[in-house]
């Protein structure tokens, strides 16, 4: 059996912190996986960013609900459930993504989960696992299934390694360059061919 892993942000739904750094006009909140390779330090940022600005997870919440799905991505989606077993593996957290995973038919998530005190203030985060990505991937493997993983960032890239074959969606010039030995795909219909290339290599089937 091939399970499909597959990252969140950027891959299926828009990346959350850039809209919100679009709402706000803090470029600073732009930074995403793609420019910061370190989660940890990128989360200690913006926790930091949102305290001197006295904003809250309300506040965030207000611009999740303007957020819908990338073109293209509910299909996608359910063309891959009907082919494969699909888990999400997000660093994204439980409070902001709920309202994004109604709108994908609530496939299985795997993310964090954000520390709130009780004025509504993101005190922390709270990792599920350090390295969740990579030894889920790993977890499933030691199941004796195959695993095809995509995503778009750095903190994609180990998981993307820890699968049996990875996949590069829509990543940025630097990622690309940096893991030259991952595919890279641009659309939806080239994503979907690159799984099922992937998949013949795996099983030796034809889907």
């Amino acid at each position: 059996m091939i399970v499909t892993c597959l990252d969140l942000e950027g891959v299926l739904v828009p990346e959350i912190w850039i809209a919100f750094a679009e709402k706000t006009g803090i470029e600073k909140l732009r930074l995403t996986t793609r420019d910061i390779p370190d989660y940890n330090e990128l989360m200690r940022g913006r926790l930091k960013i949102l305290d001197e600005n006295n904003l809250k997870l309300a506040d965030i919440e207000e611009v999740i609900g303007g957020i819908a799905p990338l073109p293209g991505a509910k299909d996608f989606l359910s063309w891959l459930e009907s082919e494969f077993q699909v888990i999400i593996l997000s660093d994204t957290f439980n409070q902001f993504a709920e309202p994004l995973m109604a709108q994908l038919d609530f496939p299985t998530l795997f993310c964090h989960d954000l520390v709130v005190d009780t004025a509504g203030r993101i005190a922390d985060y709270r990792l599920r696992i350090p390295d969740a990505k990579t030894k889920a991937v790993a977890a499933l493997k030691n199941l004796n299934l195959k695993v095809i993983a995509a995503g778009d960032s750095y903190n994609d890239t180990g998981m993307l390694k820890e699968a049996d074959a990875g996949i590069l969606f829509r990543a940025p010039d630097n990622v690309v360059e940096e893991f030259p030995q991952f595919p890279v795909t641009r659309t939806y219909e080239e994503f979907k061919s690159a799984i099922i290339e992937a998949s013949k290599k795996l099983d030796g089937n034809i889907i």
